[in-house]
């Protein structure tokens, strides 16, 4: 049993990993994060979602396919008109699914991720107005950046935000799990707006939508993996 200040310190020290080395992940390994994960709560025990789980050459095809979907909608947006008018004509790297995660933050949130960006950025080197190289480290999302496993995550769509709130709880058991043994994760909105691409190599059961994915692998050394996300307050949360 581990002691109260030993689980302070373990889920404080989980950080998202932008960098992974390519050393496989075992598929026995996989199993189990996914037995620590099932071990989370779900609405009177439904579990409304699937997992696909991409390696090899089904994670190499998605990926090769995310990543020529971000360069024409990349070009689009810090081309010319050229590559504008090539994706209003063929519509190839326009968001197929989830267009909600495209729009702006409003408010406190909007003050939260523009915080975290300047940091996240600021640490690589990426200036401010640089939109090219924003766009080239954004483009890692579409390579699951470099992890050798992405796991993609379905939900029910007939449980609508309780199926989400089940699969939220499955994904950080499945989280914590990993960091315990020493493999990195970052969950991943980003790739949620190509359903269509996943769906053409899983076969995913009617009615289920993908809600995001999640990288797993083992971090490198690289610079970025140290980076540490602020964490608010509780105040900030707390109502009175």
């Amino acid at each position: 049993m581990i002691t109260k200040e030993q689980w302070v310190e373990f889920v404080a020290s989980r950080r998202s990993t932008r960098d992974f080395k390519n050393t496989p992940v075992a598929d026995s390994i996989i199993d189990e994060l996914l037995t620590d994960a099932l071990t989370a709560p779900s609405w009177s025990n439904t579990r409304p979602f699937v997992v696909a789980v991409a390696t090899g050459d089904k994670r190499d095809r998605i990926a090769a396919e995310f990543l020529k979907r971000w360069d024409s909608l990349s070009a689009a947006r810090t081309g010319g008109l050229l590559p504008k008018i090539r994706l209003v004509l063929t519509r190839y790297g326009l968001p197929t699914s989830n267009r909600m995660i495209t729009r702006p933050y409003q408010g406190v949130f909007k003050t939260r991720s523009q915080k975290i960006g300047r940091e996240l950025y600021g640490m690589l080197g990426v200036e401010r107005g640089d939109a090219k190289g924003r766009d080239a480290q954004w483009r890692k999302n579409y390579n699951f950046f470099g992890a050798p496993v992405e796991l993609f995550i379905f939900t029910h769509k007939s449980i609508g935000k309780y199926a989400a709130s089940d699969a939220s709880l499955f994904m950080q058991n499945l989280i914590l799990g990993a960091h315990a043994r020493g493999l990195g994760t970052c969950a991943q909105g980003a790739v949620a707006i190509w359903e269509d691409a996943v769906k053409a190599e899983f076969e995913v059961p009617a009615g289920y939508k993908l809600l995001y994915g999640v990288a797993v692998g083992y971090p490198s050394d690289a610079k970025v993996n140290t980076f540490q996300a602020d964490r608010i307050d509780p105040s900030e949360i707390k109502l009175s």
